[in-house]
C-alpha cells in the first residue's frame, strides 16, 4: 500500500468511526474500544502531517 492508500483509508476510517462514536452512548463498552481506534487513527493520521482541525468531529 502506498503512502497516499494508507491516508486514504486512514481518513476514510476516521470519518466512519467518529460517526458510529457520535451516535454511541459515551459510558459504553463499545464506545471506549472505539475511543482506542479513535486516538490510533489520530496518531496515524498526526504522523502523516494531516491537519485534522477541519475532520475531527469528536475533538477530545
Amino acid at each position: 500500500m502506498t503512502e497516499k492508500e494508507m491516508i486514504k483509508v486512514s481518513i476514510e476510517e476516521f470519518s466512519r468511526l467518529q460517526s458510529y462514536m457520535l451516535v454511541s452512548e459515551k459510558d459504553s463498552e463499545s464506545y471506549r474500544l472505539m475511543k482506542d481506534r479513535y486516538i490510533e487513527l489520530k496518531v496515524i493520521l498526526n504522523s502523516f502531517g494531516i491537519n485534522l482541525t477541519e475532520i475531527d468531529k469528536i475533538k477530545e
